[in-house]
């Protein structure tokens, strides 16, 4: 009979946040998936739990699953955890949740904590609609490409940085964002948690040598500025605009057309030719 997998959320910041349920399951797994295992041992020592530990990273995802499919294929449950929050949130675990749907291993979720969530709700921006954007791209091609989905971007965008790099984020963002209100926060549920709200100047003339885990959010753009920012586009950026989006050829044609007034057939021949 196979094992259980198991996500685990573990705490951001504030080690009370931890759940019940996560402490129960933690006491009775055979064995812990840990993105670094001396955070991961500090937090059982803290609650007094003993268990196993296998490191588990997003630089190792695809050598360990294996090895941990067949653990659970052997009858013996596992719990992966993040540093801090939920895992498979731009941390280590999508890789095995797939692998094990495929094995017809039962995956569990055990919910806690979660930055992104906790930021949106406490920023004063819309939290109807939202849209997840993890750590930008380092490399120039797909950054720039991101930063055009941003500049469009009608929902909430949340994104995640580290503070060395949050600077030259913020720098970027200036080039897109116009008016759009920005909050940014810091150490989210630990004692120095912040939020600092404003336009993008503010916040970058409120950058000083500012430290710990950063959630960038920022505010939708409006049906006009997107009209207007999507039409300064290529044809190539346009149509990759709405392909990231999951419409098809056929409907990114046509919507193309519908927004720059012209007709199908042109669009579909200009593309054709912008990509030979």
């Amino acid at each position: 009979m196979n094992g259980k997998l198991y996500l685990v959320a573990t705490p951001i910041g504030n080690l009370e946040d931890i759940t019940l349920r996560a402490l129960k399951i933690l006491k009775e797994v055979d064995l812990i998936a840990a993105e670094d295992t001396r955070n991961t041992l500090k937090l059982l020592n803290h609650f007094k739990i003993t268990k196993p530990l296998i490191s588990y990273h997003r630089h190792n995802e695809e050598i360990k699953v294996d090895n941990l499919i067949s653990k659970l294929k052997n009858g013996e449950n596992i719990a992966v955890v993040s540093d801090a929050g939920t895992p498979g949130i731009s941390d280590p675990g999508e890789v095995i949740v797939k692998s094990a749907i495929e094995n017809n291993i039962e995956v569990i979720p055990i919910p806690g904590a979660c930055a992104a969530i906790n930021a949106l709700i406490a920023s004063g921006l819309d939290t109807k609609e939202f849209t997840f954007y993890g750590f930008l791209p380092l490399n120039k091609k797909a950054r720039r490409e991101k930063l055009n989905e941003l500049k469009n971007e009608t929902k909430t965008a949340i994104i995640y940085e580290a503070p060395h790099k949050l600077q030259n984020t913020l720098e970027d963002l200036k080039k897109i964002v116009e008016k759009r209100k920005i909050v940014l926060g810091r150490e989210i549920t630990k004692i120095h948690e912040e939020f600092i709200r404003g336009n993008i100047d503010e916040i970058i003339s409120k950058n000083t040598n500012l430290k710990g885990e950063m959630i960038i959010l920022l505010e939708g753009a409006t049906k006009k500025e997107e009209e207007k920012n999507i039409n300064k586009l290529s044809i190539e950026e346009h149509y990759n605009y709405y392909k990231n989006l999951g419409l098809d050829k056929k409907e990114i044609i046509k919507k193309i057309s519908k927004d720059r007034g012209v007709s199908k057939n042109e669009i579909y021949i200009k593309f054709v030719k912008d990509k030979k």
